[in-house]
């Protein structure tokens, strides 16, 4: 009985010890990844759902390899939600080394076709867009590095002559 208890004891001080060590490994120093949308790609434009592929690409700055677990998401329009989810694919960036990824997004715009029509009326006011999120990272550690895309759509422009 009392050396089950002193092997116990033994693992759970081991375990402990291990867990600091990792812990400090993940925090010492070590940068969050750059995350940079590349391009966003229509798949499908129908009038009830639209298809898209947001392209993203990691650049990790780090002397180790990053494991990602996925991106949570929100695209805006002005202040309109048009879409939020999550992706979850898992895949690692080698150290010092990039890695792209597609997010695939749908969209229904015929819900907001109301305020949408409102936003592209006025051809000289702009619209902004908003793209937010989270990339998560790590594995028994878990991280999240934000993400935060904003730019100006003119509806003028938009209008061939």
């Amino acid at each position: 009985m009392v050396f089950q208890l002193r092997v116990i004891k033994l693992l759970c001080l081991c375990v402990l010890l291990g867990l600091s060590g990792c812990s400090s490994l993940i925090t010492g120093g070590a940068q969050d990844p750059e995350v940079k949308l590349l391009k966003v790609d229509v798949v499908k434009a129908k009038l009830l759902r639209q298809d898209f592929k947001l392209r993203f690409r990691v650049d990790n700055p780090n002397d180790s390899s990053v494991l990602v677990r996925g991106l949570r998401y929100k695209i805006l329009l002005n202040d309109l939600l048009l879409t939020e989810g999550e992706h979850s694919d898992w895949f690692i960036v080698e150290a010092h080394g990039h890695k792209n990824f597609s997010v695939p997004v749908r969209t229904n715009l015929w819900e907001h076709l109301k305020d949408i029509s409102k936003m592209l009326g006025k051809s000289s006011q702009t619209i902004h867009y908003r793209l937010e999120g989270k990339l998560k990272t790590g594995f028994l550690f878990g991280h999240s590095v934000r993400i935060q895309r904003n730019g100006e759509i003119i509806p003028g422009d938009l209008i061939p002559e």
